[in-house]
């Protein structure tokens, strides 16, 4: 079957197979980013032609060594933005300005969106678990406590457009875990300024410490701190592919969300599905950037084709279709399955970010999706409503590592703190078995530390 904007394939055939392996590499290959472009603008940065990996490292050097010197010599450098250290954060007046600057109905709705996901992260927050024996002997307890992370930094993404949105997926549930407090950093224009969507939804939430400040620098300075910014306990947020890789780089310094790259949906459809409902879908991610992924796995090969000929209807007149245009040719694909059960197996294999289930019983399937970041179910339930109202976070894993990471969510900045307490009764009980197991492995001191508790049982 042809297309003119993404390929079509039959899933059990050796081209739907090298299409799929594509794209379960697909973080990998964008690691090994190579075009004349990339080439030609790392040369006139650093003089020679490195892999993005190391670029990324040379520039968490720097910024880890350098401090703000770092951070202000690579906006210009890289952001053609001129700044200097009292003018990477932004102002209070500045901030407050932005937001009276946005539309009424923005604010609204970003209130509204605000509201919806507090009121669901509230549904998640965990209970602490009290001390309690879970078997005898019952003076040996244990529980678990909860309590939230003190400083968190949130990645805004900016560039080619704004994400007031992000600001809020973000930031509403560390403030609902209870985190005191929030640094937002997001790229700028190159004039300084900063959207006034990104600034008004800081305001409806009550954030103050905003860096006009994207990229890898952006993801070295919430990590290592500056002379003027502190640093973090934990850094979230999509970004692009070099934030993506700094954030990696950077675990272990601190915790990071996961590994939130360019978006991506799957849709699994049936012959009961709409192909213009589909079609849009799949360009609400394509518009994102030119390297997000979209695919539709389908049983009917009607539908297939309805949804190639709407994406070309659609695609002809969306102001960014030379963006989405791109998406499709590179990364995305239409494959025909033989049974729904292939659809499915498909879609564990591929772990995508967003994951649209078009068909006649979609919470049927919502136990044996397995491995997405996030599930759509029906019809109705378009992806850009989880975006932006819908309540969960749409910070997601992509990339296919939602195979072992979640969403954004407050789980993401609480700690757990395990419990345990014993008296002189409960500890005796279990000191022989625990100095069996010292013995075992060479550990004299351990087995020492529960004796010396037996009275007269070291002499």
């Amino acid at each position: 079957m042809k297309s003119k904007v993404l390929q079509i394939v039959f899933a059990h055939t050796p081209a739907a197979k090298r299409a799929i392996a594509k794209l379960n590499g697909r973080l990998a290959a964008l690691e090994q980013l190579d075009s004349a472009p990339y080439r030609a603008r790392v040369k006139a940065l650093f003089g020679k032609i490195m892999p993005p990996e190391t670029v990324v490292a040379r520039i968490l050097a720097d910024v880890r060594r350098d401090g703000d010197a770092a951070l202000l010599h690579y906006a210009r450098k890289i952001d053609g933005v001129k700044l200097n250290a009292k003018t990477l954060r932004v102002s209070a007046a500045e901030r407050r300005a932005g937001a009276a600057r946005a539309p009424k109905k923005l604010r609204a709705a970003l209130e509204l969106a605000a509201e919806r996901i507090a009121h669901y992260q509230r549904r998640l927050l965990p209970a602490d678990v009290p001390l309690k024996a879970s078997r005898a002997p019952a003076s040996v307890k244990s529980g678990m406590s909860w309590s939230p992370l003190r400083r968190a930094g949130l990645y805004v993404p900016g560039g080619t457009a704004a994400y007031p949105s992000s600001v809020l997926m973000n930031a509403v549930p560390a403030q609902v875990a209870g985190v005191k407090e929030l640094v937002i950093v997001s790229p700028c224009a190159k004039d300084g300024a900063l959207s006034d969507g990104v600034l008004c939804a800081c305001e409806i939430l009550g954030i103050e410490e905003i860096y006009r400040l994207g990229g890898a620098q952006a993801i070295g300075a919430l990590a290592y701190g500056t002379q003027s910014i502190a640093p973090v306990e934990k850094i979230v947020g999509p970004g692009n592919l070099f934030v993506m890789l700094a954030k990696r780089a950077v675990f272990g310094q601190v915790d990071i969300d996961m590994l939130a790259g360019p978006s991506e949906v799957l849709v699994i459809a049936d012959a009961s599905a709409r192909a213009d409902f589909i079609a849009a879908d799949l360009l609400a991610q394509a518009e994102h950037d030119v390297l997000a992924s979209c695919v539709l796995l389908t049983d009917s090969a009607t539908l297939a084709i309805d949804v190639a000929r709407e994406l070309e209807t659609q695609l002809a007149t969306l102001p960014r279709k030379d963006i989405a245009a791109a998406a499709l040719r590179d990364w995305s694909l239409i494959a025909v399955t033989r049974s729904l059960d292939e659809s499915v197996a498909l879609a564990n294999s591929l772990a995508p970010e967003h994951l649209e289930v078009h068909v006649k019983n979609p919470r049927a399937l919502v136990k044996r999706l397995s491995t997405a970041g996030a599930l759509f179910l029906g019809p109705c339930t378009t992806e850009p409503l989880g975006d932006y109202l819908a309540g969960p976070s749409h910070t997601l894993p992509t990339g296919g590592t939602a195979r072992a990471f979640s969403g954004l969510s407050v789980y993401s900045f609480l700690r757990r703190t395990s419990l345990i307490e014993a008296d002189a009764k409960g500890l005796a009980a279990l000191a022989d078995s625990i100095a069996v197991l010292a013995d075992a492995e060479g550990l004299e001191a351990h087995k020492r530390a529960v004796l010396i508790r037996q009275q007269g049982r070291l002499r």
